[in-house]
């Protein structure tokens, strides 16, 4: 069965398991306290390493496809209340934590946080170095908008310990980025990724999305080949997900006429073929790394993670502690995300120094499901006796919570998709392309009836 027939036979609404459970199971039963247990706890939990997260919910205008958490780049002085108030929580979360443990990855996102006066970065990278120590190899990131970007900016940044960028190129059609309302690249984007490279940077991504307007799979093809050629280290193809229920302005793309689904299953396959011929391996559904980079390594030697920032080694990874607006802590054994809007963030936080409105604390059966469900996802195999192994239980059990069935899987095996081995599942590249669906048949969840409301898988 080709590609096109796989992907339209599986493409229904589903889990994209960033998390898990998915972040809409989190409820406001969750609170600081909780929180703060879940923190002191976390000392004595693994992975020991620390990622720290930190969102920026500010951008100079709001492009219509957007889902994130953010709003209209307030004052200066707002911008510094909100920075105040930032630090304020690294203080009290640091304060929490055990400071034997090593920073292996900071991540900055947004929002567009390079379109904030960089001294406010600033200020927080001179406070985490002062609280906390480093693991000589960490990944310190920015999520980044050329059309604000400079190379002062780049230079800066390296002072400051970035060594990785992502530039969210979403595409290089001029009259696409004109009908979502989002400006184009302020210098050409080969020139930002030689200054990137001269400044240290490695690990250098290029953000795509299909499935906007105006896009067709000849003109997306065009903006894949710019992509390539500007030789980034690794490039994703984001779906663009159509939650109007989530983000009105997604409104006026309908009004602007968005590509069909024909159309759009086009663009992700063209990407795709045409990523795969000039050399980059596919990570995942929708992320592709060249052959040397170390996360086609990890991928290969089944050591790959991901979290809410994206894919990682599981050398690096760490459990995350989140701050800012809207911002989601993950720790061994619970979620925690902030209040959503920046203004009640900073009054809240002012006033009491955490600003936790939900949660969620995962039982055992679900750290083990989640578990199994990360293997899959990241590294398309899942070992039941090495995951009963690392939780001290019996292979027996880890099947039975993740309510396993040989028969579930038929069609998938039928279809070529995936292999039932004595250890357990492993799934082949054809099947990584709906690796979700595939998912959710090992999630007791999703087994059920739920109102919760998901994009499609693909």
């Amino acid at each position: 069965m080709i590609e096109k027939e796989i992907i339209l036979k599986y493409n229904q609404p589903g889990p994209r398991y960033t998390s898990y459970p998915p972040a809409n199971y989190f409820d406001n039963t969750y609170g600081v306290q909780d929180f703060e247990e879940n923190i002191v706890e976390s000392n004595i939990m693994g992975p020991s390493h620390l990622s720290l997260y930190f969102h920026v919910p500010y951008c100079p205008r709001l492009c219509h496809f957007c889902g994130c958490n953010t709003s209209l780049l307030k004052s200066k002085d707002r911008i510094a209340d909100y920075f105040s108030a930032l630090r304020k929580e690294i203080d009290k979360v640091a304060s929490l934590i055990d400071t034997s443990r090593l920073i292996t990855q900071i991540h900055w996102g947004g929002g567009t946080p390079n379109s904030v006066p960089l001294q406010f970065i600033e200020g927080v990278m001179e406070q985490v170095k002062a609280r906390f120590r480093f693991h000589p190899d960490a990944e310190i990131a920015m999520e980044c908008s050329p059309a604000y970007l400079t190379f002062d900016d780049i230079d800066l940044l390296a002072d400051m310990g970035f060594n990785r960028m992502s530039l969210g190129i979403q595409d290089f059609n001029e009259e696409v980025l004109l009908a979502v309302n989002r400006k184009p690249s302020r210098y050409p984007v080969e020139e930002l990724i030689r200054e990137l490279r001269s400044a240290g940077f490695s690990g250098i991504n290029l953000d795509l999305i299909y499935g906007l307007p105006l896009q067709t799979p000849a003109n997306f093809a065009l903006t894949v080949r710019k992509a390539i050629d500007a030789k980034p280290d690794r490039l994703v193809t984001f779906s663009y997900a159509h939650v109007p229920w989530v983000n009105k302005n997604q409104v006026i793309l309908e009004k602007k006429g968005l590509p069909s689904p024909e159309d759009k299953l086009d663009m992700f396959l063209i990407a795709r073929r045409m990523l795969v011929q000039d050399g980059y391996a596919p990570i995942g559904l929708d992320h592709y790394a060249r052959e040397d980079d170390e996360l086609t390594v990890a991928l290969r030697n089944r050591h790959l993670h991901r979290n809410f920032q994206g894919y990682c080694t599981k050398d690096r990874t760490g459990q995350v502690y989140a701050f800012g607006s809207s911002s989601i802590s993950q720790l061994f054994n619970s979620y925690a995300q902030n209040i959503k809007t920046p203004d009640m963030y900073i009054d809240v936080i002012q006033q009491k120094g955490f600003a936790t409105e939900r949660g969620y604390r995962l039982s055992f059966k679900e750290l083990v499901t989640r578990e199994v469900i990360n293997e899959v996802m990241c590294n398309g195999y899942v070992d039941f006796s090495q995951i009963a192994k690392h939780f001290a239980i019996r292979k027996t059990e880890v099947l039975d919570y993740v309510k396993f069935d040989p028969g579930k899987f038929t069609l998938f095996i039928d279809d070529g998709l995936i292999e039932i081995l004595p250890e357990g599942l492993k799934v082949n590249r054809l099947g990584m392309m709906v690796v979700r669906n595939i998912a959710m048949n090992l999630d007791p969840l999703a087994a059920g009836k739920s109102e919760k409301k998901f994009s499609k898988t693909i």
